[in-house]
């Protein structure tokens, strides 16, 4: 009986394509040109052949240059918490107090914030007062004089 080379199995073999799976707006330009170069002249393409491919070409172009904006949006989105917040740095907040015993809404508080810290996943506010409170408990931000006030969603 023969054996089988181990050399010869498929994962001994080198790979050999080191290119992309994936084709962009260049490649399908690039396409698309070597087609009309190499079109026989006594057929050429047709109009509706011909715009049709051209229309795909816009579309993709579109959509990778949406892809690319959302991304760009994505990045500036994930921004840390600390600087999110230091915009409030100045400004008075507005926060609920709760009774110790019963957990019970107690009376609004309304502060000027000085700091933003960051202890983990939480961040805080450090108030005039001396008080630290979590971003999540804010309902009101406005300016100091009193003349811009914005609410924020209340839990």
């Amino acid at each position: 009986m023969t054996s089988i080379d181990p050399s010869l199995y498929l994962k001994n073999q080198q790979v050999r394509g080191t290119g992309s799976s994936t084709l962009g707006k260049d490649d399908f330009l690039k396409i698309l040109m070597a087609q009309i170069k190499n079109q026989n002249p006594l057929d050429p393409m047709k109009d509706k052949e011909f715009i049709s491919q051209m229309t795909e070409f816009s579309s993709l172009e579109q959509m990778t240059n949406m892809s690319q904006s959302f991304q760009r949006f994505m990045d500036s989105q994930n921004l840390p918490p600390l600087i999110q917040y230091s915009g409030l740095i100045g400004k008075e907040v507005s926060y609920p107090v709760y009774d110790q015993e019963t957990g019970l809404l107690e009376r609004m508080e309304s502060d000027i914030v000085q700091a933003v810290n960051q202890n983990g996943a939480e961040t805080y506010l450090e108030l005039e007062s001396g008080e630290k409170i979590s971003v999540e408990y804010i309902t009101k931000v406005g300016e100091v004089d009193g003349k811009t006030e914005n609410t924020v969603n209340e839990e």
